[in-house]
């Protein structure tokens, strides 16, 4: 049974993929269509692809902190450390405040080990902490 879900989640992946990209060749800088094919190339494991959606949602929307996040987690996801740790950081200091989620995202997992990240984890959390305070 848990085959036939995968299979029938891949189905949907390439119905989703499709949908998105003739939605896209329509109406190119289509925001939401953008976030929705860059989150579906990730969940098939066109993390390439991923990147460069990612990346021309950045150019379109540089001071998002969601899409900055999303970013560093293609960067990672390509083993493109410092490319990731630097949008990790930017992402945070535009606002991006599920803290809990980063230090559990599968996406960032790359990133864990890495001196900086530490450093970055520290201002998050204290990030956190401050806000807990208001």
């Amino acid at each position: 049974m848990k085959e036939q879900e995968k299979e029938k989640q891949m189905n949907d992946l390439d119905f989703e993929i499709d949908f998105y990209e003739r939605l896209l060749k329509e109406k190119p800088n289509f925001i939401q269509a953008l976030i929705a094919l860059g989150e579906a190339y990730t969940k098939k494991g066109f993390y390439k692809k991923g990147l460069l959606i990612d990346r021309k949602l950045a150019r379109l929307r540089p001071r998002d902190a969601t899409i900055r996040y999303n970013l560093a987690c293609s960067y990672s996801l390509l083993g493109e450390i410092k490319q990731a740790l630097e949008e990790l950081r930017l992402s945070i200091r535009l606002g991006y405040t599920d803290f809990g989620y980063i230090d559990k995202d599968p996406d960032l997992e790359n990133l864990r080990n890495h001196p900086d990240y530490k450093e970055i984890a520290s201002l998050f959390k204290n990030k956190a902490e401050t806000k807990s305070f208001e």
